[in-house]
């Protein structure tokens, strides 16, 4: 049976971790050095994306200061960003969970970056919006619980 978004969302713990993050672009030759960062970097959350046309590395604002020197050509992104996980188990096979959460942050004017691991979605916020995005997806959650 495919799991139903909106029934994963209702049922889902919202997690945000209370550090800011860094969203730093590379040219797509620097993945070695990106993977680098990423090995020493700990525990925290981190990600590297890879694509055709650059590599892409988030992690925590605060550390990214002590990894930029071995990042050549690196771009910042100016605004720091915040965390939100949607913890719980997501099947691949679940249809239109991140349409229900970005439908309603863009009708709120929230951007997102999103974000998948292998279980779990994550968005990145503008830590300016983090607190209403949390606040639009709790009640989103609280509506979702009642009327079902």
């Amino acid at each position: 049976m495919i799991a139903n978004a909106q029934h994963l969302l209702a049922q889902c713990k919202l997690y945000s971790d209370p550090h800011d993050y860094a969203v730093i672009s590379l040219p797509a030759r620097a993945i070695m050095a990106a993977a680098g960062v990423i090995a020493e970097f700990g525990d925290a959350f981190s990600a590297v994306i890879v694509d055709k046309d650059e590599v892409t590395v988030i992690l925590l604002a605060d550390a990214w200061s002590g990894f930029a020197a071995r990042l050549p050509d690196h771009r910042v992104a100016q605004d720091t960003y915040r965390l939100i996980t949607f913890d719980i188990e997501l099947d691949m096979s679940v249809v239109g969970f991140m349409a229900l959460v970005s439908s309603a942050l863009a009708d709120a004017g929230i951007s997102i970056l999103p974000l998948a691991s292998f279980t779990r979605d994550h968005l990145l916020v503008n830590a300016d919006q983090v607190e209403s995005a949390l606040s639009i997806l709790r009640r989103m959650q609280t509506s979702l619980q009642q009327h079902s």
